[in-house]
């Protein structure tokens, strides 16, 4: 797991005699439109289900002051990786499960939290349960051992999802027609899940040499622009990427279940998929497909526990995807260490010269390289004297 920076130090009450810290409360319970309106010292206030760790290392991001869970953070269905990360960055995670701060807050206004209690100046508004890096240790270590039933769940979640996907998954039905080309291309999927910059930052050699089809997923089509780069395609929930980064695509793909007004105000068009997996999941499946020669991914899970934090609703979605993929599909860690050690052309070719000039230096020590030598002097010396007096 990368390590966290660890913030700088919390505020603390506005007033003297009130322990805690005191921040702005900003509310939403789609974790995922929260995190893009966020300020420094805030106080994020969500509703997430088994926290995962894309969205944990968001809230670090966007540098929140603390966090307040109106669901369970780690409700025991499997190790989520969320919490630990909040934790370790040595920020308070306090779980309000019931939605009820909802209920007494308003976005915008000023609250102060102390301990596993959020008040509006001195009033008691919700008591709650402060997860420290013990209680997070505690909780995921008993969720890992009820894995085996989740892995159960997994198994009959996958057959469901091939039920209803069967003629998109087998047979392509319902794959949208696109303007840009994908067939025979290589095409790099980028999501802002786990890593996503790092992979981008490690990919900058093969993006530069092999110049493979940018595809955003979600809010990675900003992540694409942040990092320099123009996505061909976004494909997944409009609602998460920016105005600015929409109008930069060549061409937009929405699931046929979300809707985003915003495009007609834009001016833009998108086409719709009827995938009921994720957005990432979505945009594998549409490169496979369309015939991509292979489709590298960039910011997706690595292992198990990644795997594991997407939830049960997306795991049979992103199993499935992938074995329908099959070979073509690559990690983006992978493509950067081959590619790093990959003999190139100007490598090659520097090579060439010096053993050319080691020959030619192994020559002039004999007798008759000498000769050679004196001959090439004399020659080049004839040639500048007759150039200087032809000129003169």
């Amino acid at each position: 797991m990368a390590a966290v920076m660890k913030l700088s130090p919390l505020r603390r009450g506005r007033r003297a005699d009130l322990p805690g810290l005191s921040g702005v409360a900003r509310l939403d319970r789609r974790s995922a439109n929260l995190t893009g309106r966020l300020h420094p010292g805030e106080i994020a206030i969500i509703e997430h289900l088994d926290l995962d760790r894309a969205t944990a290392e968001a809230l670090i991001g966007a540098r929140v002051a603390a966090v307040v869970n109106a669901a369970p953070s780690v409700s025991g269905r499997f190790p989520n990786l969320g919490p630990q990360v909040i934790a370790a960055a040595g920020i308070p995670l306090v779980d309000v499960p019931g939605g009820k701060v909802f209920g007494v807050l308003r976005d915008g206004e000023s609250v102060r939290i102390d301990g596993g209690q959020i008040f509006r100046g001195s009033r008691l508004l919700a008591d709650g349960e402060l997860l420290d890096s013990p209680r997070v240790a505690q909780r995921l270590a008993a969720a890992r051992a009820g894995l085996a039933a989740q892995l159960e769940a997994f198994t009959f979640n996958t057959v469901e999802h091939l039920r209803r996907d069967e003629h998109l998954l087998i047979d392509g039905i319902g794959v949208p027609e696109l303007r840009v080309r994908l067939a025979e291309r290589e095409v790099l999927v980028v999501a802002r899940r786990f890593d996503y910059q790092a992979d981008l930052r490690s990919l900058r050699s093969y993006i530069r040499e092999s110049r493979p089809l940018l595809v955003g997923v979600d809010a990675g089509a900003d992540a694409l622009v942040q990092a320099g780069y123009t996505p061909d395609l976004i494909v997944g929930d409009l609602r998460m990427v920016t105005e600015s980064t929409i109008k930069m695509a060549t061409e937009l793909v929405v699931l046929d279940r979300i809707a985003d007004d915003r495009l007609e105000r834009l001016g833009v068009r998108a086409v719709t998929y009827p995938a009921t997996g994720s957005s990432e999941d979505a945009a594998i499946l549409l490169a496979d497909s369309c015939g991509a020669s292979l489709i590298v991914t960039a910011g997706s899970h690595a292992g198990l526990e990644e795997f594991l934090d997407r939830g049960q609703s997306e795991m049979a979605s992103a199993f499935l995807t992938r074995l329908r993929a099959g070979s073509r599909l690559v990690d983006a860690k992978a493509v950067a260490r081959m590619h790093h050690n990959r003999v190139r052309g100007w490598q090659l070719l520097l090579l060439v010269l010096a053993g050319l000039l080691a020959v030619l230096l192994a020559v002039a020590t004999t007798p008759a390289g000498e000769q050679w030598l004196a001959a090439v002097v004399a020659g080049w010396s004839e040639l500048t004297d007759f150039a200087q007096e032809r000129f003169r």
